[in-house]
């Protein structure tokens, strides 16, 4: 952070000797662009004229501007700063002490912007922080004033080969409103994720940006704070291979704040770098919500003209597809417009204001599922400054109905008794261009219980072999039909199901007593005469009632007849 001091404080030094020695008024760009639709006339460059006040003010916000292309391109080191910041000074003393006229103005802005320019090419430059992690291209610089509560979205992307594990990111929090717009907070600003990915493809950028992750940080800011540009640092700290870095990483980003009136500009009263009207894609969605390949869909992209003070003329929207294709040097846009054209136009976007460009687009068929990517390209005109140009990505995800079949099933027996098993087995086919996550099947029936059978995961083109052994518990009822649930989840994580029905003839087996004959008559179709048999079950009772009778008459017998040998003993002792 001693540096960033040093930084803030070159500046503060150089901008207030911009404010002190500048001896013309300035006025701001609202009031430059009010002047000149009031009077309904635009200034002529070439008029040999001498210059005024609002000619002085157009090319001090011309310079400020192009320092801050400058400083966004390049994010230069403190020495190269200090040069840039040394010539925007001296430029901007020339323009507010010199008379001339207005081609010779102009003559020397276009002369300081080659100069800005050379300090750059002159100096060194400070490099990414690190050669595998760095802020994603998609990155927007926001702009926030005095009081808001604002939610800024840092995307980290990872262009070198291996994974990042264990990643905590904070930012680099001070209590001086110099340092630091937004309220310090000592909680809520350290973030962790598990993982990002590495590149495969040796720092291919768009891999990076597919694979990014994006930090939601929520501020406050302040009060007191200061019109201009804060610069932003994020540490960084990771394990790679196992090893867990010794010191962060440190991605910087820079916001643009708007103070209060009278709460002076970092750096200085008047000095601070003023920054473009930019146009930013705020959000977007589809009609349907869920787009599948083949679908035609209408999308609406929500943009917004980020300047408080400057509106944005004479637009182009240009919405351009990912391509891709399958034959030899032929490529096609994922998406195509239903009228043809991809282009949305519109006069102007005021200053703050929101346009939404709505275009209808159908999704080809043969798209796997996965999001896709649309560029939005945008052309406009502010003030005197014409062919401005922003870029911003939205990500549209593309749905592939899951489609399958199977073979017929076949239970092997497919006649059994209670207490028996039989082989259920058949295939499963995945027909579509979707992988089936957690493949199960389970089967259900009043007859039958078990051959639950898990498959995992079966990909596009792929046959899953089900072999199941299902059991019997009870007799069959009605046609013996048993249902096979087969259920998979999607790549959306949806559970998704379908059955399908075989037979299956479950019987009670019948135990013959060994007393029946070994032939049982039959009837005339050739079924067993169930009236024979009741009737040789009735004979087999009666047998065993006669059996029991005669018996039990046999023990009375002998019982009275050792009654009476024992009376004819005693008459005999008697005697």
């Amino acid at each position: 952070m001693n540096a960033g001091k040093k930084i803030i404080s070159t500046i503060s030094l150089t901008l207030v000797c911009i404010a002190l020695l500048a001896a013309v008024p300035f006025q701001g760009n609202a009031g430059r662009v009010m002047a000149s639709s009031t009077s309904g006339n635009t200034i002529d460059r070439s008029s040999p004229n001498v210059i005024t006040d609002d000619d002085r003010a157009d090319a001090d916000a011309q310079l400020k501007a192009h320092v801050d292309s400058i400083l966004k391109r390049t994010h230069p080191d403190e020495y190269t700063l200090k040069k840039l910041n040394d010539t925007l000074y001296s430029a901007i003393y020339y323009i507010a002490n010199t008379e001339m006229s207005v081609g010779e103005l102009w003559s020397y802005v276009g002369e300081m912007k080659a100069k800005l320019d050379a300090v750059v090419s002159d100096t060194s430059v400070t490099k990414p922080t690190t050669e595998f992690l760095q802020v994603g291209n998609n990155w927007e610089t926001p702009s926030v004033s005095y009081g808001q509560q604002v939610s800024i979205v840092l995307p980290i992307i990872n262009l070198g080969s291996e994974n990042l594990t264990d990643l905590v990111v904070k930012p680099v929090v001070s209590n001086d409103v110099k340092l630091w717009p937004f309220e310090p907070d000592a909680t809520g600003y350290v973030q962790s994720f598990a993982e990002i990915p590495g590149n495969p493809y040796g720092g291919n950028y768009e891999a990076g940006m597919f694979a990014r992750r994006e930090l939601t940080y929520n501020f406050t800011v302040r009060e007191d704070v200061m019109t201009g540009y804060y610069p932003l640092s994020f540490e960084i700290w990771y394990t790679k291979a196992g090893v867990r870095c010794e010191e962060p990483e440190t991605v910087l980003v820079y916001v643009y704040t708007q103070g209060k009136p009278g709460a002076g500009h970092i750096g200085g009263d008047d000095g601070a770098v003023e920054s473009k009207p930019r146009i930013i894609v705020t959000g977007f969605e589809t009609n349907p919500k869920e787009i599948y390949a083949g679908d035609t869909f209408m999308v609406t992209i929500h943009v917004k003209n980020t300047s408080k003070e400057k509106a944005v003329n004479n637009v182009l929207f240009d919405m351009q597809a990912v391509e891709s294709g399958t034959e030899a040097n032929t490529t096609y846009a994922v998406f195509l417009p239903t009228s043809g054209s991809s282009s949305v136009y519109t006069d102007s976007i005021g200053p703050g204001s929101e346009f939404d460009i709505n275009i209808e687009m159908t999704a080809k068929t043969d798209l796997t599922q996965k999001p896709y990517v649309i560029t939005v390209k945008m052309k406009y005109d502010s003030g005197k400054d014409v062919d401005l140009t922003d870029e911003a990505k939205v990500s549209v995800p593309v749905l592939q109905e899951a489609k399958y079949d199977t073979s017929d099933i076949e239970a092997m027996p497919a006649s059994i008794s209670i207490g028996s098993q039989s082989n259920v087995m058949f295939s499963i086919y995945n027909t579509g261009k979707t992988t089936f996550y957690n493949l199960q099947v389970k089967y259900e029936g009043d007859s039958i219980e078990g051959g639950d059978t898990f498959l995992g995961t079966l990909k596009p083109g792929e046959t899953g072999s089900v072999d199941s052994m299902i059991t019997a518990v009870a007799p069959s009822t009605g046609d013996g039909t048993i249902k096979a649930k087969i259920s998979f989840e999607n790549e959306s994580g949806e559970l998704v199901s379908f059955e399908r029905n075989f037979a299956l003839d479950v019987y009670e087996e019948v135990y013959m007593d060994p007393s029946m004959p070994e032939d049982i008559p039959v009837d005339n179709q050739g079924g067993v005469n169930i009236g024979l048999i009741i009737g040789i079950a009735a004979a087999v009772v009666v047998a065993a009632v006669i059996i029991v009778i005669v018996t039990v008459r046999k023990k009375k017998k002998k019982a009275a007849a050792l009654k009476l040998e024992e009376e004819l003993l005693d008459t005999d002792n008697e005697e």
